[in-house]
């Protein structure tokens, strides 16, 4: 069945709110298919709704992982980079949750059954669900601010050898006028020469992200 595209008239009137379509998304996803194959590959959904592009962008993602399924050395790692390579700015705090929730699930959802009974697995889950928090952020994209009107603060999450991420902070803002591409990091995983927010963390392995505070 379909998901719907439009919520509610007043949504429609008050927001602009129309949801796009899978078949259209997928279109316009090929057009960038060089980077949709590239688990590494940021990308920024500025109006991102409840998730229909970021959804289709992961689905294509865990595609690539599919190779790595039976190590879980190989799987997880290569899982945070896909997951944590996914931006997305949302105006209603409805959507917003509704798309860290179906990616969160959907990554469940795909996650190969032989390797859930792992010690890892709780900790992965953790780490996942910490890093979509941080990712798919309710604010405006046209003003840069989060609701309660501070700038909204982008991670970058960057493996520095196989098993330990650096955590960067970036202004949106700087982003959105620094760089107008597809991806806010170049191929080797770099800023588009953005400026940071002067916050850098020391490296942890990726299964304790989650431990992070602000």
């Amino acid at each position: 069945m379909a998901k719907a595209q439009v919520k509610t008239r007043k949504r429609v009137a008050d927001h602009g709110e129309v949801f796009t379509n899978a078949r259209e998304v997928n279109a316009m996803l090929d057009l960038v298919k060089d980077q949709c194959d590239r688990l590494e590959a940021t990308f920024l959904e500025p109006a991102c709704g409840d998730g229909n592009f970021l959804i289709e962008i992961l689905n294509r993602k865990l595609l690539l992982l599919s190779r790595y399924k039976r190590n879980a050395d190989l799987y997880n790692p290569k899982l945070i980079v896909a997951v944590s390579s996914i931006y997305g700015v949302e105006l209603l705090e409805d959507n917003a949750k509704d798309c860290r929730k179906r990616l969160y699930n959907r990554v469940v959802e795909a996650y190969p059954k032989y390797l859930k009974s792992s010690k890892e697995y709780p900790e992965l889950l953790k780490t996942i669900d910490f890093i979509l928090k941080k990712n798919i952020i309710c604010g405006n994209a046209l003003d840069y601010t989060k609701a309660d009107g501070s700038p909204i603060i982008f991670y970058q999450w960057q493996f520095i050898n196989t098993v330990k991420v650096k955590i960067r902070c970036f202004d949106f803002e700087v982003v959105a006028q620094s760089s107008k591409q597809t991806t806010m990091f170049d191929e080797y995983n770099q800023p588009q020469q953005i400026s940071t927010h002067n916050q850098e963390f020391k490296p942890i392995h990726y299964l304790k992200l989650y431990t992070y505070a602000d």
